[in-house]
């Protein structure tokens, strides 16, 4: 499997014409600041699809930064952001929570 890392979310949404499936895989991790007295809380979300090129598959990978409310209904909101955003790209994307590398090595093997 061949990693391809997208810098910004652009060069992802334009390579998802190369996809294999309708899925678009990710995680959500906190950052952990020294010193964070507000209620704010910085996470980067980490976003995956699978393309294959021949025989070979391909992961490609995004990561963003984003500032979220301490409120755990906050990734809520995020993903659903993100869904409008990939539903105007293509209306059959959908955005499924898990690691799609563990995914893959599970299939894989």
């Amino acid at each position: 499997m061949i990693v391809i890392f997208c810098d910004n979310i652009d060069d992802f949404i334009f390579f998802l014409e190369k996809r294999i499936m309708n899925e678009i895989f990710y995680e959500i991790k906190e950052v952990k600041n020294n010193v964070n007295f507000s209620s704010r809380v910085n996470a980067e979300i980490i976003l995956h699809f699978l393309a294959k090129i021949s025989e070979t598959l391909i992961l490609y990978e995004t990561k963003q930064n984003i500032t979220k409310s301490g409120d755990p209904n906050s990734d809520k909101e995020v993903i659903q952001a993100l869904q409008k955003v990939f539903h105007e790209v293509d209306p059959s994307l959908s955005l499924i929570k898990g690691k799609i590398r563990e995914i893959y090595l599970s299939y894989s093997s």
